[in-house]
């Protein structure tokens, strides 16, 4: 692994952490404050609008900018955002403010700062994958440590949250702007300042999605993270009405849910995935087919632990696929457009976020089982989409993955 990306994976894994730290207690929380699944759902929705919208712009400020200004700027955001959802959870949950309010200042908060803040986090780490490696192999093992970073925050996050809470719903909720706020500082004493590009030199072309050899692989990219945001924002609820749990209760069973599931997920993407070796679009056409069956085991169960199992082999699934998806658009450009293409990544990301929950959440009050169908469509379209494209590869490199100079690592990353 490029040395250069040691900081920015301790970077995601502590933000990551954080925001997970909230996961097992957004249901009972937002009951706790007289707040519908579908506010919820619009919470988490609006969360990944302003991620949508901010990542492209991320992307573009790391080649204007450079990444130590990009970095301080996004954890800055999201540090303000999570003390300032946290203090409004306090006001509601002390009677200070009505429902309404609380609602309208946790859009504010959680879901406007805090999510165009944490957009910077994955696309600088993208970004720089992109731009250090060279070569199919080494781009999906560098992706895929983005990723494992990002399942070992599922593991830590959902366990350490769950256990806060069974003592007290605010604890989490204090926690993780504190935990952003030491790794802003660390960033700070850490992260080098690198040269922007000057704005005489030349420009590098811009990323089309919608181009013949990128939106295929974008649509399965949404599709499959469309697929876990539908089943993953109704996981409380399901669980609270599927075990009959009260409030504190049920953050703990969610909390082991998401502990097993991050544990697959790490081992995935951080182990299995680097030994295999194995092409993009080899990992899509195996993991696809996996989510799916989770979904299938997941309608049919009743108990933690097979809850609990239905979300390992998602795990599994997802820890396959993903990389996948997030290596190969960055094998159909070259290392100039590195930072829009990680933008654009992240943007599809957090689009499925925008549509998942809202509709998981609406879907979930309609009939608990719908979520789930819908998320199994979902995969099962992917699985389509990824046995009728071909492999990716920048055009005009007859098939092969993109080859950047033999410069050093400091003189590829974003910003020089």
């Amino acid at each position: 692994m490029p040395k250069t990306m040691t900081p920015l994976l301790v970077t995601v894994l502590v933000v990551y952490s954080a925001q997970q730290l909230l996961t097992p207690i957004l249901a009972p929380l937002s009951r706790e404050l007289a707040l519908s699944e579908t506010q919820l759902g619009i919470v988490v929705t609006v969360a990944a609008a302003a991620l949508t919208v901010a990542s492209p712009l991320w992307g573009h400020a790391l080649q204007r900018f450079g990444l130590r200004a990009v970095l301080l700027s996004g954890l800055g955001l999201a540090t303000a955002g999570l003390a300032g959802f946290a203090a409004v959870a306090a006001a509601g949950i002390g009677g200070e403010t009505s429902p309404s309010v609380t609602f309208t200042l946790m859009l504010v908060t959680r879901s406007v700062v805090f999510g165009a803040g944490l957009a910077a986090v994955p696309v600088a780490a993208l970004a720089v994958a992109g731009t250090v490696t060279t070569g199919e192999a080494e781009r999906t093992r560098a992706v895929g440590f983005v990723g494992a970073v990002q399942g070992l925050s599922l593991v830590l996050g959902p366990a350490g949250g769950g256990a806060l809470a069974v003592l007290s719903l605010m604890l989490p909720l204090y926690l993780a702007p504190a935990l952003t706020a030491l790794v802003t500082a660390w960033v700070l004493a850490t992260v080098p300042q690198t040269p922007t590009v000057r704005r005489d030199g030349p420009r590098a072309a811009g990323v089309r999605p919608w181009s013949a050899p990128l939106w295929p692989l974008f649509a399965m990219g949404f599709l499959l993270y469309l697929s876990l945001g539908l089943v993953q924002v109704v996981i409380g609820f399901l669980v609270a009405d599927r075990l009959h749990l009260d409030p504190q209760a049920t953050a703990g069973a969610v909390g082991v849910v998401l502990f097993a599931a991050g544990l697959v997920l790490v081992a995935v993407q951080g182990a299995v995935v680097p030994k295999l070796g194995w092409p993009a679009l080899r990992l899509l056409r195996t993991g696809a087919p996996i989510a799916a069956a989770s979904f299938a085991l997941l309608a049919v169960s009743h108990h933690l632990w097979s809850i609990t199992a239905a979300f390992a082999v998602l795990a599994l699934g997802l820890g396959l696929a993903i990389p996948g998806f997030t290596a190969a658009p960055t094998l159909v450009v070259g290392a100039e457009q590195q930072g829009s293409i990680a933008g654009l990544i992240n943007a599809t990301v957090g689009a499925t976020f925008i549509a998942g929950p809202l509709l998981g959440t609406a879907l979930y009050e309609a009939s608990p089982m719908l979520p789930i169908l819908a998320s199994l469509t979902a995969a099962a379209v992917a699985l389509v989409l990824a046995w009728t494209v071909p492999a990716p590869h920048r055009p005009g490199a007859a098939g092969a993955a993109p080859q950047t100079p033999r410069t050093t690592e400091e003189e590829r990353l974003p910003g020089h």
